[in-house]
């Protein structure tokens, strides 16, 4: 009789540990997506076969600098991507649609910068998507590439960015210009680190301002012509197409 019971407890303690493994799947599924889906890998960079550059700002302040910024692009001719923060779209419409009239290229960068790595994805695709609304209702533009606040590289944050219908866009270049650096050490950590592909991360900050003109001429002169992020995304998929055609060719 003991035996008995003893062997209808280890049934009871096993029916109960499956139904909790079972549990615990469906979290997980409902939390991370169907196993085995693979995330959109996020972007570093470009091709490395082609001599482009894209120069990057992300936006949630320094709004004093747009338009020096702007005109020193203006007057060499270059496009880059701004990756703007909805909230601060919303405060500054002006700035944000003379930097769509410049032709340049607008990204996401959230509503309210935030730390996105804390939050579910619910919440995330929300503050994406509540970035997007704002920057359409302000400049009409529908934006695909999203840079995440901080720079934070969790799967939570590339997956929410997924879900929501973006490319998650990084740097291979990082000006670290938030900490107000002299102008001169901005350019030391681009110009000798230029490279196929490349994109560098900048803000709008007094040194930015200072050493973009002497930045932009250093890379022409080194032969790289400056592109949108979307530029260096087309390579990339030509890139990607072009191995496929001849794998498919030897095969």
């Amino acid at each position: 009789m003991l035996y008995l019971n003893l062997r209808k407890r280890g049934v009871r303690s096993g029916l109960l540990f499956l139904v909790s493994l079972l549990v615990i799947g469906v979290i997980i599924t409902k939390t991370w997506g169907a196993p085995g889906k693979a995330v959109m890998a996020p972007i570093y960079h470009g091709s490395d076969s082609e001599k482009k550059m894209a120069l990057t700002f992300n936006v949630v302040w320094g709004e004093e600098f747009i338009p020096q910024i702007l005109a020193t692009l203006n007057e060499n001719d270059v496009k880059c991507t701004f990756f703007m923060g909805g909230q601060w779209v919303d405060d500054f419409p002006e700035l944000a649609n003379k930097i769509v009239d410049d032709g340049h290229e607008l990204g996401n960068h959230g509503y309210s910068h935030l730390h996105q790595e804390q939050m579910s994805i619910p919440a995330n695709i929300e503050e994406i998507k509540k970035a997007e609304t704002a920057i359409d209702n302000v400049t009409g533009v529908k934006t695909v590439l999203f840079a995440p606040p901080y720079g934070e590289k969790g799967d939570v944050v590339v997956k929410s960015a997924e879900e929501a219908g973006y490319t998650t866009i990084y740097w291979s270049i990082d000006t670290i210009d938030w900490q107000r650096p002299d102008p001169s050490v901005i350019l030391d950590r681009v110009l000798p680190k230029a490279h196929n592909g490349a994109i560098v991360l900048m803000h709008p900050t007094a040194p930015t301002v200072n050493a973009l003109p002497d930045m932009v001429k250093g890379l022409k002169e080194q032969g790289y012509q400056l592109v949108k992020v979307s530029s260096l995304l087309e390579d990339l998929d030509k890139e990607k197409n072009k191995e496929e055609e001849d794998t498919d060719n030897n095969s």
